[in-house]
């Protein structure tokens, strides 16, 4: 608020503001700032994606151009307008095919028109929110379809590499191969293996020197070294040629048949929007994993992901760009590089653009074998051996391989549609393929039912069921992870009818477990750790089934609970994404139903005792460890300590943190403890931050206590002593031999504590050495010696076994 008063002044008639007592002081202009990790890591996106820019353009048949032009936009309209803060969006090599294809059949300014169609439909899908539908998409079909791209990419510019001319298809690159191979450029192989050498060579360089020089790219290093030896040795052959601007190719009206231009604004569309949204969630992944980045840049919205990526398209399109897309190389470097806001991804944009209109003379150096060499390389990498091992585990091999050799022989449209018709006609052949038998055991009938329970396998059920004698036990054997409706109320029929006549029904697992819980119970009775993952147990409104399944890892229970592929288990903990802050009330109002009547009697005995644990269990504070699971303890067995690293400070260097030392003479003279044991466990952070950890630098908390793990560090170097072994077997890298070590090393520290070494000359404690391997889900004990002593301290072999 402001008012108008007269002055006392010479210019009374002048009115002059004021504040009122109570109005907020004026917002002083905001400033623009730009974070000195984003800035680095700018850099480091751009010249990336400089010699990639054109690369791509060059293997599409476009103008060179094009490639700058699309990288540009990407950087600066996607970056702005997109929902994923740190992907870097420009030309993509997955969709090099698609454009390759449409320039050949419809010329350039129509493939230009046809990137602006595709970039309209993609702010249409945006707008109607269905970014998340094409997460649906089975990643065998994606992984197929960047194989086969990659593939294609490959044949194509090998010919380049050799110094010739790349067929538009790859059936026709394939048949002019050998005719290539016998009419080689010299000059071409030696300046694409030169690029090659250095694109492979660069990152393994290794000591202090390599990490030095490994922050330059590869790829820039590779292409600037080819065009230096090119230029310095006075080498014939073709080269860059950027035409000038003023001549740069616009897009145009759409010319073709419609059904046609439908056809291929279909295909950029999903291509781009698929790419771009899996990218947005693999980039999400990547800061995840540094929790630095993570508490400064927020999750991907994927619907204006998609709306950015379709404002890319339009824009780069008319101005006679490539198509846009999210692209992983660049993506993962401006994550690497410590990028915290979309201001890298932009910035990257702007040195692009500068290049492109500053640079022209230098960039016309680079030969063209030496950027098809980085396609070629960049193509090979698209055939992933991570993800054909993934879909061969999930048993998707098939789709993988047809969506492959659609995209290879057909076009990518063509074998999208493939696999995506392969996937379906698999999921219904697993989703039919129930198998039912019955069999008698003496006076016990079983049935068992192999795959999943649908509407299609009632009458095989129902037949199977009819075979067992009224008053009968039945062992009714359930191994699937899915139940449909029909199935349900088919089985609960029966077992109704069947336990009214007398008859009794166990209905178990595989593994023979029992699922079952009484008919008409209100709630479910969980197994032993159950709840440790993908399990949501709730009381319903009405009774529960009489056989709800609790195993964890299915994909739709008869429970009503999803498994790994639901939502409830798609980040791979217990309950719904957006249900995470209810799981603390619903675990304790779980252990009141299910667990407190069992333990209630135990642990009203212990209140009235007292505490009287065995041994004192030091481990680490990872939460991978539940020590009553990997010791079969109970309550009040194990006196437990856990800090970061299982570490034991040595008497008189805890510089104020007495807490572990209070809790050792407390376990030893009050407790009277008969046995320590100190617990190592493979993949240990803390292990791992102190190998990685650089001298100097800020003493944070977490550094003050992990000097504590030093000696541990010293005495896996030492020269004298041999590094231990795990059931026989040489540790598998040097972390897990830190993990080991750091076992011996601790129990060292523990001796010299007061009260263990008097009770240990006393005879009435002993000390063990434990190991837990998370990933084989086995614990190993330390041996000892043939002279008594646990540990060597002179330099014979640490040996941990499995326990007798």
């Amino acid at each position: 608020m402001s008012a108008c008063v007269p002055t006392r002044a010479a210019d009374s008639t002048r009115p002059r503001r004021i504040h009122q007592p109570h109005s907020p002081p004026p917002t002083p202009p905001r400033r623009f700032r730009i974070a000195g990790a984003d800035l680095s890591a700018s850099i480091a996106v751009f010249l990336i994606a400089l010699p990639l820019s054109l690369g791509i353009a060059l293997a599409t048949g476009a103008p060179l151009q094009s490639g700058l032009v699309a990288a540009a936009v990407g950087g600066l309209v996607a970056a702005r307008l997109g929902g994923s803060p740190l992907q870097v969006s420009g030309p993509a090599a997955g969709l090099t095919v698609v454009t390759a294809e449409l320039i050949h059949r419809y010329g350039w300014r129509t493939t230009c028109a046809i990137t602006v169609l595709a970039g309209v439909a993609q702010l249409g899908l945006g707008c109607l929110r269905v970014a998340r539908t094409a997460l649906a998409v089975s990643p065998a079909i994606v992984h197929g379809m960047l194989a086969g791209i990659g593939v294609t990419i490959a044949v194509a510019q090998l010919h380049i590499v050799l110094g010739g001319t790349p067929q538009s298809a790859v059936l026709d690159n394939l048949h002019a191969l050998p005719a290539q191979l016998a009419r080689v450029h010299p000059a071409a192989v030696s300046m694409s293996a030169l690029t090659l050498t250095l694109l492979f060579a660069w990152p393994r360089i290794p000591g202090r020197v390599g990490h030095v020089l490994r922050t330059v790219p590869a790829a820039l290093v590779a292409v600037a070294g080819a065009t230096l030896t090119a230029s310095l040795t006075g080498l014939v052959l073709p080269k860059v040629d950027l035409p000038s601007w003023s001549s740069h190719a616009l897009a145009g009206l759409p010319e073709g048949p419609v059904l046609g231009i439908a056809a291929a604004v279909l295909t950029v569309t999903l291509v781009c929007s698929v790419q771009s949204l899996l990218g947005a969630v693999a980039v999400d992944k990547l800061v995840a994993g540094r929790p630095a980045q993570q508490a400064r840049v927020g999750r991907s919205d994927l619907n204006r992901e998609l709306l950015g990526q379709g404002a890319a398209n339009v824009v780069s399109g008319a101005l006679g760009g490539l198509p846009v897309a999210g692209v992983a190389v660049r993506s993962s470097a401006n994550v690497q590089a410590g990028a915290v806001s979309r201001n890298s991804t932009m910035l990257h944009g702007v040195f692009v653009a500068v290049a492109a209109l500053l640079m022209v003379p230098i960039l016309e150096l680079i030969p063209l074998a030496s950027l098809a060499a980085l396609v070629m390389a960049v193509g090979i990498q698209m055939v992933s051996l991570h993800h054909i091992r993934t879909v061969t585990r999930h048993r998707e091999v098939l789709v993988y391989v047809v969506t492959t050799l659609g995209v290879v022989c057909l076009g990518v449209l063509e074998g999208v549609a493939l696999g995506v018709s392969v996937a379906v006609a698999v999921a219904l052949h697993r989703l039919t393929r129930t198998r039912i038998t019955h069999d008698e055991r003496g006076a016990v009938h079983h049935v068992r039912v192999r795959g999943q329970l649908t509407f299609l396998a009632v009458p095989r059920l129902s037949r199977a069921l009819h075979l067992v004698p009224q008053g009968a036990h039945v062992v009714l054997e359930l191994d699937g992870s899915f139940m449909d409706h029909a199935a349900y109320e088919s089985l609960q029929d029966w077992q109704n009818a069947h336990v009214a006549r007398g008859g009794t029904v166990d209905l178990t697992g595989r593994t023979g477990t029992r699922i079952a819980e009484p008919a008409g119970s209100s709630h479910c009775h969980c197994r032993p750790w159950t709840p440790w993952r993908n399990h949501h147990c709730e009381p319903s409104a009405g009774p529960q089934p009489a056989f709800a399944d609790d195993r964890s890892g299915g994909a739709g229970r008869a429970d009503g609970s999803e498994g790994p592929d639901g939502a409830a288990g798609r980040d791979g903990r217990s309950g719904q994404s957006g249900q995470s802050g209810h799981q603390l009330a619903r675990g304790i109002s779980a252990f009141q139903r299910n667990t407190a009547p069992l333990v209630r009697g135990e642990l009203a005995r212990l209140a009235r005792e007292g505490q009287q644990p065995s041994q004192l269990f030091l481990t680490c504070a990872d939460s991978r460890l539940v020590t009553s699971m990997i010791t079969s303890s109970g309550p009040g067995d194990l006196f437990v300590v856990r800090n970061v690293g299982n570490l034991v400070p040595r008497p008189g260097e805890e510089s104020g943190d007495d807490s572990v030392a209070a809790a050792i003479e407390y376990a030893v003279d009050v407790l009277h403890v008969r046995s320590i044991t100190v617990c190592g466990h493979s993949g240990c952070g803390a292990m791992q931050a102190l190998l990685n950890a650089e001298p100097g630098g800020a003493q944070t908390p977490l550094k003050r206590w992990l000097r504590h793990g030093l000696p541990s560090l010293e005495r896996m170097a030492a020269k004298n002593r041999p590094w231990a072994r795990l059931a026989g077997r040489a540790p598998a890298d040097a972390v897990e031999q830190l993990c080991l070590t750091n076992v011996v090393q601790q129990l060292d520290h523990l001796r010299a504590h007061e009260s263990v070494a008097r009770a240990l000359r006393e005879g009435a404690l002993e000390l063990h050495g434990m190991y837990f391997h998370v990933g084989e889900a086995q614990a190993y004990l330390l041996v000892e010696r043939d002279d008594g002593e646990l540990f060597d301290h002179v330099g014979a072999t640490e040996d941990l076994r499995h326990p007798a």
